[in-house]
């Protein structure tokens, strides 16, 4: 007689975790997080970019004052307010302050340890005997429809118009040189820029920015820097193509600048 098996052996308990099916492995998962991450990185960290250069370019009032004494027994208008920006550089500190004031008409302005890269612009010229407030408001009473119409304004108005970046773009277009390449857009070389010149940017955050071209410190080869007002003060940098270039103008017309000598 056959032997029967005892209903012990009929099912066997499994102790301890579940056994999972196998997973396929994610091949893209891992490294396009990576990419995406040093994407974000990147445009984060941007802006501090030109801040990490400055700090080890180690530029100095000294070494301003030394390119200064070159630039302004110059009898070019150019290499003077290129002058007018490095002694802008190597004066007191300026706080960032993009705030709107109340100022006076003509030759106002807001406190000198306060400003913005516009504020800059103003006040160089205004060291080479031009005005940009009044020039600016001047045109814009005349031709306001031709400017930027960007802030709900509905007339000129002689406290801001001039210390907004876009406004002087169409300023120095309209009545000074647009210097542009062949391809009739802001050129990439750096021989097609002097001192003097002024150019505008976007910046990472899609923001409008401005600055003046400047010769570099005399040990560090003969290229374009720019003076300008970020957020941290007033800096001499090695930025000019850090940015997208939307305009380089020159200002006086090199027509105007000629007739004056």
């Amino acid at each position: 007689m056959a032997r029967q098996r005892s209903a012990f052996y009929d099912t066997i308990e499994y102790i301890g975790p579940r056994p999972e099916k196998p997973k396929r492995p994610n091949f893209f998962g891992g490294w396009v997080i990576l990419v995406i991450a040093a994407g974000i990185g990147f445009m984060i960290g941007r802006p501090f970019i030109p801040f990490l250069k400055a700090a080890q370019a180690g530029t100095s009032a000294e070494e301003a004052n030394m390119v200064i004494s070159n630039l302004e027994s110059s009898h070019n208008m150019g290499d003077r307010l290129a002058a007018a920006a490095l002694v802008a550089y190597s004066s007191a500190p300026v706080t960032y302050d993009d705030t709107y004031r109340t100022i006076d008409y003509p030759n106002g302005d807001i406190p000198l340890n306060r400003g913005k890269a516009e504020d800059v612009i103003i006040r160089c010229y205004r060291q080479i005997g031009i005005d940009l407030q009044q020039l600016v408001h001047d045109d814009m009473e005349e031709n306001f429809r031709l400017y930027p119409q960007l802030w709900q304004a509905t007339g000129p108005d002689t406290n801001i118009d001039h210390r907004r970046a876009a406004n002087l773009q169409r300023f120095f277009s309209r009545n000074g040189d647009e210097i542009l390449d062949e391809n009739n857009r802001p050129s990439r070389e750096a021989k097609d820029y002097h001192p003097g010149d002024i150019v505008t940017w976007t910046l990472p955050n899609g923001d409008a920015h401005i600055g003046i071209v400047v010769p570099s410190p005399l040990d560090r080869g003969n290229h374009p820097w720019i003076v300008h007002h970020l957020d941290s003060g007033v800096k001499w940098e090695n930025v000019l193509f850090d940015y997208q270039i939307t305009g380089h103008y020159r200002y006086p017309a090199a027509t105007v600048q000629a007739n004056a000598k």
